[in-house]
């Protein structure tokens, strides 16, 4: 399977490790609900066909991506920069509404 890095371009899968399923709600850090955090480390979704998954470029650049994976298939639809997926840009002091 070739992953397209959006640093390095095409590279074979083996320089990749495959981080999780992308979209998952980790409970609170202090919540001592049993049942939320079993099904948060133990339940997984068996998705037949698109399933967005998280991959790190370990043998390349180390940057974390968002790829959108066909499990029949291993056909990758979309591949883009997890910060830029998930995490919300953090303003500058400049740019600090007054």
């Amino acid at each position: 399977m070739i992953i397209t890095c959006p640093y390095c371009g095409p590279r074979d899968s083996s320089e990749f490790v495959y981080q999780g399923e992308d979209g998952r709600t980790r409970p609170d850090p202090a919540s001592t609900d049993q049942a939320a955090w079993n099904a948060y480390v133990y339940d997984r979704v068996n998705t037949a066909g698109e399933h967005e998954e998280i991959w790190q470029h370990s043998g390349g650049c180390r940057a974390h991506l968002r790829l959108v994976r066909n499990t029949l298939t291993h056909k990758i639809s979309s591949v883009s920069m997890a910060r830029h997926a998930t995490v919300p840009r953090r303003r500058r002091k400049a740019e600090t509404p007054a």
